[in-house]
């Protein structure tokens, strides 16, 4: 069977529960391929693929959130089994969000649970960066500043080539986007925050409990921007006790903070 283009790992139709994840800027799939084997087996990963990248590298990357999410909402109607959660990181936090509100706005199956990670609030400005204009040199400071790249990567000016036609087309996702005010959600929201993180700190994160009416939680993560991989044990733990939570759409919201433990644990 031929593998579907935005869920190359599947849809783990006979999980319990689903947990759809959107990556940064840049990346694909993949990010998320190594979390299967650190979640529940009640927990199906399906890792999310845009075009432009991994096995969609034929294709033109989406230079703008609404037909990105339009698309993928469709995509989830048609083949995603309910119950499922959405998690999104940076510009896929973005991404995920305004997914979920596709999916409202057609009456399609809503989530149980959106986790969000390395993106201000949609109603907060984003950080800008203009990486159509950086050299190779310059981009691989940029990239190396978010400590997120691998340094092979960074000192391999052909794959930093290749690499930022589709940064450029993913950060104007981000920074091209405009906040139009709706209803919050009427799901649960996770918020994940690296302490040190330079794009989306705790008080940037924060008011994505403005977002929703069904619960908010903020757990500050050891590290930067890409904490939520440098600590996925702890990050996954906390995913499946959330989706194992029964899931209640009038619970009033709270926020504590969880600090994760420290590295190795």
């Amino acid at each position: 069977m031929a593998k579907h283009p935005w869920f190359p790992f599947g849809t783990g139709p006979e999980a319990p529960v689903r947990l759809l994840t959107l990556p940064h800027a840049g990346a694909g799939a993949a990010v998320f391929r190594a979390w299967a084997r650190g979640m529940p087996e009640e927990v199906a990963v399906c890792p999310v693929q845009p075009p432009g990248r991994e096995g969609r590298s034929g294709e033109a990357p989406f230079d703008r959130v609404a037909p990105l999410v339009r698309e993928l909402a469709e995509q989830i109607t048609a083949s995603v089994s309910e119950p499922y959660a959405v998690l999104g990181h940076s510009t896929g936090a973005l991404c995920a969000y305004e997914v979920v509100r596709e999916l409202r706005r057609t009456g399609g199956p809503l989530p149980v649970h959106l986790f969000v990670c390395g993106r201000p609030a949609p109603h907060l400005p984003p950080a800008r960066h203009d990486v159509a204009g950086l050299s190779v040199t310059e981009l691989a400071a940029f990239l190396r500043e978010l400590e997120g790249t691998p340094e092979g990567m960074l000192s391999d000016h052909r794959a930093l080539q290749w690499m930022q036609p589709i940064l450029v087309a993913d950060l104007a996702v981000n920074e091209c986007y405009t906040f139009q005010s709706e209803a919050p959600l009427d799901i649960p929201i996770t918020a994940f925050v690296g302490r040190t993180d330079p794009v989306a700190g705790v008080e940037l994160m924060e008011p994505w409990q403005s977002q929703t009416v069904a619960g908010f939680r903020l757990h500050l993560l050891d590290g930067g921007h890409f904490a939520i991989f440098d600590r996925a044990t702890f990050v996954l733990a906390e995913i499946a006790a959330a989706l194992a939570e029964p899931v209640s759409r009038s619970a009033a919201p709270v926020r504590p903070r969880t600090i994760s433990p420290p590295a190795g644990r």
